[in-house]
């Protein structure tokens, strides 16, 4: 193989031929679409009933702990696709981790600041939420960083 071929495919694992990075996107964006999903059945989520489309309102609350909303529910639905789609290459896989572990990030960050029972609080998210957006984000760039390191130096 040469080292450019090395380069845009990764390391590969023996079991089923995908780079790292590519399985790690996958399986992030597999748990996303099923975290998604979860937060439109009643009895996993509790509060259905006040379940809103958007803001703070919306009591509904995914495993009895994190608040959601349709809107909450179809970001997590959107970025599950998303890393299907990326987990296609190296390059977007990579992409998709690094990116998307900032956008946690940044969306951790504003939890952090917001108010959480004020109108501003659109997507909702609550303590939990900010615990689990800042856990995903370092988790994600770490995987992103971690699954494709060397690849430059081949």
């Amino acid at each position: 193989m040469t080292n450019s071929m090395a380069h845009s495919r990764g390391r590969r694992n023996p079991a089923d031929g995908r780079a790292p990075v590519r399985r790690a996107a996958a399986a992030a964006g597999v748990v996303l679409l099923i975290v998604g999903v979860l937060g439109f059945i009643p009895g996993i989520t509790s509060n259905f009933d006040d379940l809103y489309f958007a803001g703070h309102e919306s009591d509904a609350k995914l495993l009895g702990l994190f608040q959601v909303s349709v809107l909450h529910n179809i970001v997590h639905l959107l970025y599950g696709i998303a890393g299907l789609a990326l987990s296609r290459t190296v390059s977007g896989a990579r992409t998709y981790l690094i990116g998307g572990g900032a956008i946690y990030l940044v969306l951790w960050l504003y939890g952090v600041v917001v108010d959480h029972s004020s109108g501003a609080n659109f997507i909702p998210v609550n303590g939990a939420d900010d615990w689990l957006h800042l856990f995903l984000g370092i988790g994600m760039i770490a995987l992103g960083l971690v699954t494709t390191r060397g690849l430059g130096r081949r």
